[in-house]
């Protein structure tokens, strides 16, 4: 069994059939089906913004749906921090919260950090795109 770090960007895709990204969502899911996911906790609080929009019942269904599939969240710590901050000096264009996914996914020793954004494959060679 792997260890398998999701970019928020995937969570939301699978969670709702009309997003762009939900098919290949779903695919990636059941491609990993045996493996563990983790979340670094940047994206579960990512994850949470839409839920927190619409109440109770959304926060509920994202909790249900992170127990369900048996993911861990994984909280900064300040070795993943640091490591974030050397990713983002060295990479402007690479936005903080992407950079602690990838660091999370470096810290952990991950064979992939899946994501829906294309350019993280020029970031890390863990990314993979969905």
């Amino acid at each position: 069994m792997a260890l398998v770090v999701l970019d928020a960007s995937v969570i939301i895709a699978f969670r709702d059939p009309a997003d762009a990204l939900h098919a290949r969502a779903v695919t990636a899911f059941r491609a990993h089906v045996s493996d563990a996911f983790v979340l670094p906790a940047s994206v579960y609080a990512e994850a949470l913004i839409g839920p927190m929009r619409h109440g109770p019942q959304e926060v509920a269904s994202l909790e249900q749906f992170i127990a369900d599939f048996a993911m861990q969240i994984i909280p900064l710590t300040p070795d993943i921090a640091r490591h974030a901050a050397s990713l983002r000096a060295r990479t402007p264009s690479l936005r903080l919260p992407d950079a602690f996914v990838l660091a999370t996914g470096d810290s952990l020793g991950v064979g992939s950090v899946l994501t829906g954004d294309a350019a993280w494959l020029k970031f890390s060679p863990r990314a993979v795109l969905i």
